[in-house]
């Protein structure tokens, strides 16, 4: 099978690319290679995916309609998208909001019009957050919560491809299904997420920013976890039933809740070395805490994660040191 990948030289992109090539599917890699964050950790996530025989790499822009139209022509024998580029980031979306309506909304739109043109595709597998579920104080978070108060821009984004997906599902019959990711680290991850910058920030003995006065829980999902997750949802693509649209949403996550202080501990011993913390508030459109209740991805496909914090943040540590050559 031929499937195609947006947001291939991305974190979670160039995981599942990997993967999916050493089943032994060809791969179709698409990016616009943009410079949200150092566009030298996405070249280099590139080469490696390029020294495969079974990796084809696009260079466009999932904003640019015509772009997508001329990307669904020339691979018409598509049988499956894993839909990940998008504009991430929850405090970026307070400076550059556009950017979130352009490639996140209008970008995921573009994509769900180039699948009406694949007459070969089963199955469109598409990101979509734990932001989704904002305000929300029952926990843990369940994919049958109510999620209409998101508290950024970047959460009501996600939500909006949630409602489209939903609708081109019913409209077209197009197989869809949203995974909402709960903060993936690990190798070759992105440099703007709290794991690589406390990381970066104790190597180079430089003060980490605690917000809320570290009174914060998150549910850390490793990226072997995460990959394992898109696969078996690629593999089980929705059928319409009960008057319901072939559209289906479940949570990836660890179905852990870790305190932030014991985050930075283990990060520490990873690294060998004392942080330096400064307590502050808790910034706009963060949350207090995410939790993921995984029993429906667990009983539909599989799903169940293995790996714990103690043993992905050192496995990220020395992917650190090895790639910034400490």
């Amino acid at each position: 099978m031929t499937i195609l990948v947006t947001g291939a030289a991305g974190f979670i992109g160039y995981h599942v690319s990997e993967a999916l090539i050493a089943r032994g599917e060809a791969v179709i890699g698409v990016d616009n290679m943009n410079d949200y964050y150092d566009a030298a950790l996405k070249e280099a996530r590139l080469a490696r995916l390029e020294t495969h025989s079974g990796f084809v790499f696009e260079r466009a822009d999932i904003s640019d309609e015509g772009a997508m139209v001329m990307l669904a022509r020339r691979t018409g024998d598509v049988t499956g998208v894993v839909h990940l580029a998008a504009q991430a980031g929850v405090r970026y979306s307070l400076l550059n909001p556009h950017a979130y309506v352009r490639d996140n909304i209008v970008g995921h739109l573009n994509i769900l019009e180039m699948c009406r043109g694949l007459k070969g595709l089963k199955h469109l597998v598409y990101a979509s957050s734990s932001s989704v579920y904002g305000g929300n104080e029952k926990l843990p978070y369940a994919e049958s919560d109510p999620v209409d108060r998101p508290v950024s821009l970047y959460a009501a984004s996600k939500k909006s491809d949630e409602l489209i997906s939903h609708t081109y599902s019913h409209l077209h019959g197009i197989p869809a299904t949203g995974l909402r990711f709960f903060t993936v680290y690990g190798p070759w991850g992105r440099p703007d997420m709290a794991y690589y910058l406390f990381t970066e920030s104790i190597f180079r003995g430089e003060t980490i920013h605690v917000f809320n006065h570290g009174d914060m829980r998150r549910d850390f999902t490793y990226i072997d976890d995460v990959v394992a997750g898109v696969l078996a949802a690629l593999d089980r693509p929705p059928r319409a039933r009960d008057g319901a649209p072939p559209h289906r949403i479940y949570n990836i996550g660890n179905h852990r809740a870790e305190e932030l202080l014991h985050f930075i501990g283990v990060i520490e011993e990873a690294v060998g070395r004392k942080a330096e913390l400064k307590m502050a508030p808790m910034q706009p459109g963060d949350v207090k805490e995410t939790y993921a209740d995984i029993e429906l991805a667990r009983r539909d496909l599989g799903f169940d994660p293995v790996t714990q914090l103690d043993v992905g943040i050192p496995l990220f540590v020395q992917w650190y040191r090895d790639y910034h050559g400490h």
